[in-house]
């Protein structure tokens, strides 16, 4: 009996992949999330965009990353 070859290569699209880091924190005042800079709506929609779409976001990203603050240090942070 042979074993029949991998069929990943059949799954897999040239597409742009998704810029999520799976940690996923939605800040309420941006309506950022912290891991991957995107909004809710994008990160909602991500599946049903165009490359051109997400193309966009994704040159997007590097400018909104001083938007998002992330706290350090628990209560000890905030409190120095």
């Amino acid at each position: 009996m042979t074993i029949p070859e991998p069929t990943d290569h059949i799954w897999k699209r040239a597409e742009i992949d998704s810029p999520c880091i799976k940690i996923c924190v939605i800040q309420p005042e941006t309506r950022l999330c912290t891991g991957c800079l995107r909004t809710i709506d994008e990160i909602s929609a991500w599946s049903r965009m165009t490359q051109e779409a997400r193309a966009e976001v994704m040159a997007d990203l590097p400018a909104r990353r001083g938007l998002v603050t992330k706290r350090r240090g628990g209560r000890a942070g905030r409190v120095k």
